[in-house]
């Protein structure tokens, strides 16, 4: 352990590299032009996603950003609403993409108890009359796993798909980790996908997949979405040797996900050890968590950064003073040990500038 050089990197699971069986699957891939519909590896993938999740078709696409934005475009027309939380990752880290490529406005719920939104707070907001002033309530958009972690409740997400039906409005689900949210809940991720009219998901993230994103609904969307998706610039070629790896993060990579939500939570507890940070292991429910701290230093998160970053060890900036921790397949049990000790030495230091 003294010599460990390795860099401990939790500022996403986007960061995995792709596995050695993905990286020879990449080689062998057969590949074909994807646009004429002969990729076979592809063909392959979007029928896997869709079976998955129990939807009729599954697209391909370059990002998670993309997949949202294609789903917004082909749920809405221009001029149209759309329903969705203010911490949601569109509203936050989509660069105002839904204004631009969709042209819908969005109509933010803000709720400082939680990230994930409920049925009450969206039907005030819907268009229920005629008016020559309203936008059009066109889609819902929804989110699980949440941006910090946490997990929206199944029950909440059946209220809301079957009572936006009675609105003919439909449910967009932002599944980035769908398949983490799956293993929080302990259902399977068909559970999570029937409660929304289109879904997508990362390859990209905790699944390893060197790329991409899959949007997954019924045939009727899909086919809509694979032309919208041409008019954005997504329509790629010999894309198999990048389903060639989405396979196995699908078949593979999404059964182990429940090692790196064993790796937050132990990794929580270990942090809640040291009476400078805020935080409760018990709330952790994924592979992602917030630290806080409890000095009222404004730069201490920086200093914690720092010093951890100085240790081989990685963290995204603070978000309002808080420090974000993902585990992921490159993170180790090794690795939170050797977290574990630099933080022995990181809190003192810590402690003798606050």
């Amino acid at each position: 352990m003294t010599n460990y050089t390795k860099i401990i990197d939790y500022r996403s699971d986007t960061v995995t590299k792709p596995t050695p069986e993905m990286r020879q699957a990449m080689f062998e891939a057969k590949v074909g032009d994807d646009v004429f519909g002969e990729d076979l590896e592809m063909l392959e993938l979007e029928k896997t996603a869709a079976e998955m999740l129990g939807k009729q078709s599954a697209l391909f696409v370059p990002s998670g950003t993309f997949g949202n934005q294609l789903a917004f475009l082909t749920h809405c027309r221009h001029g149209d609403e759309m329903i969705i939380s203010d911490a949601s990752h569109p509203v936050q880290y989509e660069a105002g993409a839904a204004a631009v490529i969709a042209g819908v406005q969005l109509r933010t719920i803000r709720n400082p108890e939680r990230e994930w939104i409920s049925w009450d707070e969206i039907e005030t907001l819907i268009r229920k009359t005629e008016d020559i002033h309203f936008p059009k309530t066109g889609l819902i958009e929804i989110q699980n796993t949440l941006g910090n972690g946490t997990v929206m409740p199944l029950d909440t997400m059946s209220e809301i798909k079957q009572n936006a039906e009675k609105y003919a409005i439909p449910v967009h689900l932002d599944g980035a980790r769908i398949f983490n949210a799956a293993v929080a809940l302990n259902v399977d991720v068909k559970e999570l996908a029937k409660h929304a009219d289109s879904v997508m998901f990362c390859l990209s993230k905790g699944l390893c997949a060197p790329i991409g994103s899959m949007l997954a609904g019924t045939s009727e969307f899909i086919q809509k979405a694979r032309k919208n998706r041409k008019l954005m610039g997504g329509g790629m070629r010999q894309v198999g040797i990048l389903a060639a790896p989405g396979l196995i993060a699908l078949k593979k990579m999404s059964k182990r996900l429940s090692e790196d939500h064993e790796n937050a939570k132990k990794l929580a507890l270990i942090l809640s050890k040291f009476d400078i940070f805020d935080i409760k292991p018990e709330e952790v429910q994924s592979n992602i968590f917030f630290l806080r701290f409890k000095s009222k230093k404004s730069n201490i998160a920086e200093l914690f950064i720092e010093k951890m970053k100085s240790n081989n060890i990685l963290l995204t900036p603070p978000r309002y003073g808080a420090c974000r921790f993902v585990t992921h397949f490159d993170i180790s049990k090794e690795d939170i040990l050797r977290t574990e000790m630099v933080l022995d030495k990181i809190v003192k230091e810590l402690m003798s500038q606050v």
